[in-house]
This record gives C-alpha cells, structure tokens and sequence, in this order.
C-alpha cells in the first residue's frame, strides 16, 4: 500500500488528507445527529408534564436544554411564553436559527471535500502525463519503465481522487437530508408547543 501512495506522487498527500478530514467530519456528525440527542421522542409530552404540574424549576429547564437540540428551541419558547403567542414563535425561531448552524456545522467542510477530491485526482493526471511527454521529447518512446511510472502516477491519483469523492459526497447529501429532516420534525414539535401553552391545542400527545 505504501509503494502504491508513494508512487502516485506528493499530490497524495493532500488527497489522503481530504480523506482523513472526511471521515472525521462523518463520524462526528453521526455521533452529533443522533435522533436522541437532537429530538428525544417523548420530549414534548414530558416538558408539558412538568409545565401543567408546576414543576419546571430553573434547574430541570437547564437540563432539558442542555440534553438536545429540540430541548434548546422548547426551554427558549417556555421563557417567553408568558410575553404572549407571537414572541414565543420569535424566540423559539431564534433558537432554531441557532440550532440549525450547529447541526450543519462542517458539512460545508464535507462538501468542499467532496468537490475538490477529484480535482487533486485530476491534478494528478496532468502532471502524469506532462512527465510521460516531458520523457518522450527527451528519450523517445524506448525506455518503457519511464513511460510507465509517469502514466501509473497519473492514474493512482485519479483513482485516489474519485476513491474520496464519491462516498463523501454521498454522505454529504445524506446528512445534509437528515438535518432536514430532523429541522422540520423539530419544527412540528415547537409548534405543538406554542399551541398547548396558548390554549390552541388539545393535550393529545401524552
């Protein structure tokens, strides 16, 4: 394996690094995503237990916020909620705007990634093949070995490239998809919130 990186040439380097940073960036973001940690699914008709009993103190508040991202836009909706219906939907709008920087973070990162991996490939590619010429306007088309590093050069890093690319892209446009996902499931449950709070909605998810 390490013949096979060394003769691909230095590009490599940064291929093997973007490959690095992907799967860091993907196992993060798996981790981060999960559906217990972003939207808990009986969250709603627990905070509406303690609300209707009078027992969201400061403390469980702090703890229900600091347990998921959908416990975050709740306890900034319960902290205005007394200021009426509209500032309640503002506030919890704000925290959502919050919410969904943090569940995209570095998925840009991922898809700059995605995009400049087969790029290096390419890269590679040419520089492969201005040596394969360079040697030919040199020495002819005689000494094959030389001919051969320069093409093997030009195609490992492609295939580096792409080896890259592809599964990051794919996991870049499944993740992004669950943020979405999970953005409008958040969505739904806040909206429930405001509604139960203001009286707008029967209590039918207990």
């Amino acid at each position: 394996m390490f013949e096979l990186i060394q003769s691909g040439g230095w590009l490599m380097v940064p291929i093997i690094a973007c490959s690095v940073f992907s799967l860091a960036i993907c196992l993060e973001r798996f981790w981060i995503l999960q559906k217990k940690r972003v939207a808990p699914t009986n969250l709603l008709s627990d905070v509406w237990v303690l609300v209707r009993n009078g027992e969201m103190t400061p403390e469980r508040m702090q703890l229900i916020r600091n347990e998921s991202f959908l416990g975050q836009i709740m306890v900034a909706g319960l902290n205005n909620s007394k200021h009426g219906r509209e500032i309640m939907k503002e506030s919890i709008q704000e925290a959502a705007q919050h919410v969904m920087h943090q569940m995209e973070r570095f998925l840009n990162s991922l898809g700059t990634i995605a995009a400049i991996s087969p790029l290096l490939g390419l890269l590679g590619t040419v520089i492969g093949m201005i040596k394969v010429f360079a040697e030919i306007m040199l020495q002819g088309t005689g000494n094959a070995n030389v001919l051969a590093g320069g093409i093997s050069e030009a195609l490992i890093t492609t295939a580096a490239g792409l080896t890259v690319a592809i599964p990051t892209l794919v996991f870049h446009r499944y993740l992004q998809r669950r943020v979405e996902s999970l953005l409008i499931e958040m969505e739904q449950e806040s909206q429930k919130l405001v509604e139960v709070v203001h009286g707008e909605r029967e209590v039918d998810f207990e």
